[in-house]
């Protein structure tokens, strides 16, 4: 019986890990495409609470999640593009933008959501994208459950960790991408067009926040809460940095936090005699310890924050 409940413990706790990690994952996806373009997002947070917001409305309107998951990746990359206006074709200071962009977003999405439903004590629910369960492999003891009974999203971020590492490190865009992101100025000699890559990469980037939002809202809770992130954005930031800016680096790094946030849901429900608040700190713990643990072993994009601007001829 012991052995019983081990099994389903750690099947519980495992599959929780990779749900919880996929939005943070995405956002994070997402930064590495800004961060290897010399652009800092740190306005991931507001990217994916309108993603978040956009995914619950699209759902609603249509009653299709899909429909919805689309709706909140274009409220990120609505987001991106005011972000992209300011720091890229501006040139305005990268962390001032973000912050601003996280505050705009926090309140736009209150309001929002206040002007349409008002305040309820019983919030909405949008329709929720549910389980795929792959055939023959769902069924596999232990790891069925755990790797292929996930929402279809979980496997549209694996998915996407193998696209960005091909598209950064095998083709001709991500080679842009990472010269623009080191040295801009010989970029431009040989005719690579700065402003244009990171546009598209702060944009990618918004897309991916807001898709991360969107499975907030309509994988998780199947509603929205005003600031439902949690933080999560600047728990992805950590992760680009504590992953030193790999795509497949973010993998693990994202799993190392959804494992902490899964097992802190799990300690609370188990009864364990510590306060509830040391338990919901475990994350951003985690987080402060884990960029402790690379300062001064990781090396950023040299260009990194630094806005270009282009030399008149």
């Amino acid at each position: 019986m012991d052995t019983l409940v081990d099994v389903v413990f750690w099947v519980g706790l495992l599959a929780a890990t990779l749900r919880l990690a996929t939005p943070i994952l995405l956002a994070a996806l997402g930064e590495v495409l800004a961060e290897r373009a010399g652009v800092l997002n740190i306005g991931l947070e507001g990217m994916m609470l309108m993603g978040a917001l956009g995914g619950f409305l699209g759902s609603r309107a249509t009653g299709s999640p899909w429909a919805g998951v689309a709706c909140g990746v274009l409220a990120g990359m609505a987001l991106a593009l005011l972000f992209s206006a300011l720091t890229v074709t501006l040139a305005v200071d990268q962390v001032v933008c973000g912050i601003t962009v996280n505050l705009l977003a926090l309140g736009v999405t209150g309001f929002v959501h206040r002007a349409i439903y008002g305040v309820r004590s019983l919030v909405p629910s949008a329709t929720a994208l549910g389980e795929w369960h792959v055939p023959l492999l769902s069924d596999v003891p232990f790891f069925g459950p755990v790797l292929f009974r996930q929402n279809a999203l979980v496997y549209v971020a694996l998915l996407l960790v193998a696209v960005c590492a091909v598209v950064l490190y095998r083709t001709t865009w991500g080679l842009r991408i990472r010269a623009v992101g080191e040295y801009p100025r010989a970029a431009d000699s040989v005719g690579v067009d700065v402003l244009r890559v990171r546009h598209a990469a702060l944009l990618a980037c918004g897309a991916l926040a807001g898709m991360g939002g969107a499975f907030l809202s309509l994988g998780q809770l199947n509603m929205f809460v005003e600031g439902m992130t949690a933080g999560r954005g600047f728990i992805a930031l950590a992760v680009v940095i504590f992953a030193r800016w790999h795509p497949v680096g973010v993998l693990g790094a994202s799993l190392l936090f959804g494992l902490a946030e899964a097992l802190q849901l799990r300690l609370q429900a188990l009864g364990f005699q510590i306060p509830f608040q040391f338990l919901v700190m475990l994350p951003y713990v985690l987080t402060v310890v884990a960029l402790v643990s690379v300062v001064g072993r990781s090396v950023q994009p040299a260009a990194l924050t630094l806005p270009y601007v282009k030399e008149s001829r």
